[in-house]
């Protein structure tokens, strides 16, 4: 399969992906590039975007680039950095870099920006490779 194809294929099961209104904007062998807009029941007590949502716009990006070479993987260690708030109607995009890669791992990182391109968080994942194909 290709990556498009994949990505595709985990899009249409994954209802948090879908909820957030994800959009896959580029699909390259473990490398995606996504955005999302930022709506009102995503905020929290403090009036800010819920630190969560940039973590799973992030935790999606990570899934899809590490399935995208064709074997199923799962995330096993990650972690985020917040640099800045995010707000309702904010445009997040993420890019995601492919920092290692062997039979059995891959490391990634992702940095997420709004739409006057500043960043807004920096990810850091981990995943585990199977040896099952998609």
């Amino acid at each position: 399969m290709t990556p498009k194809e994949i990505i595709d294929t985990m899009m249409e099961s994954d209802s948090m992906s879908q909820w957030l209104g994800i959009e896959v904007l580029t699909y390259t062998p473990g490398s995606v590039s996504l955005k999302m807009t930022v709506r009102s029941e995503m905020v929290n007590g403090f009036g800010v975007t819920h630190g969560g949502i940039t973590y799973c716009l992030a935790d999606s990006a990570l899934a899809f680039s590490c399935n995208s070479h064709g074997m199923r993987a799962m995330s096993i260690e990650t972690s985020i950095s917040h640099t800045k708030s995010v707000h309702t109607g904010d445009v997040l995009t993420v890019h995601t870099k492919e920092l290692n890669l062997t039979r059995k791992t891959g490391l990634y990182e992702m940095d997420i920006f709004n739409q006057k391109e500043e960043r807004v968080a920096h990810f850091k994942g981990t995943v585990y490779r199977s040896d099952k194909n998609w």
